[in-house]
């Protein structure tokens, strides 16, 4: 590990390198140019001081293994973006802080203010530029504890590669061994070779844009991150969720049908959100499931993968649908949803966006969940299985984990709680400011919590972009 550093008043900032570089190009796959050069920022709050030093030089270590986070992003002579695995580094910023370590969580969000904790990477000043595609802060609060604020560029993973990594650095630090990534992106080309029939026909959940549509949506998503968009979160106990999917199995008693809790989670916040939207009765409602497709396509894209392999199902009903059926049949819905992922499908999406890359177009595709978020979709990211609560670096596991506003109105992020939480869920739900004015009326609390026991409801936290 090499670092060299530059010093600022109360805080210091390193470029942290793993010492050796192999020079290889790494082309990124079609799905990595779908998401685009965006950063993904996350936050770990912990009681105990870390150390920097002993972060670094972990960290150092760690990039060997992840040579493409400590790269540069090229563009290809096609168009296409590679990243240049040449270790020019990753940049750490370790600051002090004048304030003690606010006592963050469900009823205390960090997402007001949670800039200070980042060191930003502009995403429209990656390619070809001398910018960090991982950066980190730690900040040491007054009188103790530290806060470990970081961004990854989501072209180079997604959300399971991301934690896969930050998983293996604190196994690393503390000296425990962990899996090596695989970094082949070829895995996804080979995945749509093997795809049958036209490719043009696989890409039922994707949108190939039209002339200023992908524009608007980028000036209604800044809209949102102006403050058009609030996100308000709250917290599911596991007692609530048992007693949650208890009342969707008995909903589905005599089917032989099973669903799970995560299921029956997402058909409750699918039911609330829907009587909040109050669309009329024959209005299309869809659910955007996004999915990590790793397990959906065997020994295709293996389990270590590291990159972006993730898609999505739109499961839909009416809005009067949505509303009388019971819970059960709505999480059974879900899960008949997540279960159109075959190995088949997804063969077919690969083929798709390859056939658009290769026609010069996959800058115009999106996602349609995406496009539609500002109309009927509301999609649903699950994180509850990701390891957010055990990024020790051996002075104890984070309190909390926080990320910033989301600018994209009906997006839902579900996050497991912490350990001594015996398995809630942490909900964070991005709501335009209309409808944030109709869920502060107190019987909306109620309604999120109809579940849990009298007195035991989480409240609803509110913190707008911006």
């Amino acid at each position: 590990m090499t670092a060299s550093a530059t010093e600022s008043g109360a805080k210091r900032s390193f470029t942290v390198c793993a010492g050796e570089a192999s020079g290889d190009r790494l082309r990124l796959s079609v799905y990595d140019m779908l998401i685009g050069t965006v950063y993904t920022p996350r936050a770990f709050f912990y009681r105990e001081t870390l150390d920097g030093e002993a972060l670094r030089a972990s960290l150092g270590r760690t990039l060997r293994n992840f040579p493409v986070l400590s790269g540069r992003m090229k563009k290809d002579p096609d168009g296409g973006l590679s990243v240049l695995c040449d270790d020019s580094g990753v940049r750490f910023v370790e600051a002090q802080a004048s304030v003690p370590m606010p006592d963050y969580g469900p009823r205390r969000t960090a997402k007001k203010g949670l800039d200070r904790y980042l060191s930003h990477a502009m995403p429209f000043w990656v390619v070809d530029r001398d910018t960090p595609l991982f950066t980190v802060k730690l900040t040491h609060m007054k009188g103790g504890g530290s806060i470990l604020g970081l961004t990854m560029n989501h072209a180079v993973g997604d959300g399971s590669s991301y934690m896969s990594f930050l998983e293996a650095w604190s196994h690393e630090h503390r000296g425990f061994g962990y899996a090596k990534p695989n970094h082949d992106r070829g895995v996804i080309d080979a995945l749509a070779a093997a795809a049958s029939g036209d490719p043009l026909t696989g890409g039922a959940h994707l949108t190939v844009t039209g002339r200023g549509q992908k524009t608007a949506f980028v000036g209604r998503a800044l809209k949102g991150s102006l403050g058009g968009v609030t996100t308000v979160t709250t917290r599911f106990t596991a007692a609530e969720l048992t007693a949650m999917k208890d009342a969707a199995m008995a909903d589905l008693a005599g089917t032989d049908r099973w669903v799970s809790t995560n299921d029956a989670l997402t058909a409750h916040l699918w039911k609330v959100l829907g009587a909040l939207r109050d669309r009329p009765d024959s209005s299309e409602e869809r659910l955007g499931l996004i999915a990590d497709f790793r397990s959906f396509v065997g020994a295709a894209v293996p389990d270590d993968y590291f990159g972006n392999a993730v898609t999505n199902t739109r499961p839909g009903m009416t809005a009067a649908e949505l509303r009388s059926r019971p819970l059960g049949e709505i999480a059974a819905a879900i899960r008949a949803g997540y279960a159109e992922n075959t190995e088949e499908r997804i063969r077919a999406e690969a083929a798709f966006l390859c056939a658009e890359r290769d026609a010069g177009r996959l800058k115009r595709v999106m996602t349609t969940m995406g496009l539609d978020a500002f109309d009927n979709t509301i999609a649903i990211n699950n994180w509850s299985k990701l390891p957010f609560y055990r990024i020790d670096f051996g002075q104890g596991a984070p309190f909390w984990y926080d990320f910033s506003s989301i600018p994209i109105p009906w997006t839902v992020h579900i996050a497991p709680t912490p350990a001594d939480q015996d398995g809630g869920r942490d909900v964070h739900i991005a709501l335009p400011r209309d409808q944030v004015q109709a869920l502060r009326e107190p019987s909306w609390v109620g309604r999120f919590h109809r579940y849990a026991d009298s007195g035991q409801a989480f409240p609803l936290t509110f913190v707008a972009a911006g």
